[in-house]
């Protein structure tokens, strides 16, 4: 679960990759919640979306149809960005739906309104889907350790103590 830099200075926290069935939501929420510490201000948003995003992937394209879906977290200067890839949908991309009023074709709409960004990039047949989560740093090592590009990085034996 080591991080590795990415373009635009984002670390890998890490990723998982699921099979496309529905029990793969609930076990991408979990992976979500373990990667943030508790009470981490974007920690509600960012598993709600990561759910609506994985549901899509699983309903709307061939991920759900035998496929995989891949759950990534990565953190950057004051910003958490989730990423999930999908098998593609026969060129389709997501899109946020106009209000009908209908079940179903909320879950961009939930995106758009809890993230600070979002947006999707093609990668071949694939389409990652990406949201953007703008937090305010703080003095402490929030990432425990998961990142050694993260400039808060303290040894844990300092932890608690005079340093």
């Amino acid at each position: 679960m080591g991080g590795r830099v990415m373009s635009g200075e984002l670390v890998v926290l890490g990723a998982v990759t699921l099979p496309g069935v529905h029990r793969s939501v609930r076990n991408a929420r979990r992976f979500l919640r373990d990667m943030l510490p508790p009470g981490h201000p974007v920690l509600d948003d960012l598993m709600t979306v990561g759910s609506e995003t994985v549901c899509n992937a699983i309903a709307h394209t061939a991920s759900g149809d035998g496929g995989w879906v891949t759950v990534s977290l990565l953190v950057g200067d004051g910003v958490h960005r989730l990423e999930v890839a999908d098998d593609g949908a026969d060129g389709r991309r997501p899109r946020v739906k106009a209000e009908d009023g209908s079940e179903s074709g909320r879950g961009m709409r939930v995106v758009e309104a809890l993230s600070d960004r979002w947006g999707y990039r093609a990668d071949g047949d694939r389409t990652v889907v990406w949201a953007e989560f703008r937090f305010a740093k703080s003095s402490e090592n929030s990432d425990r350790g998961l990142s050694r590009a993260s400039s808060t990085l303290r040894a844990a034996a300092f932890e608690g103590g005079d340093q």
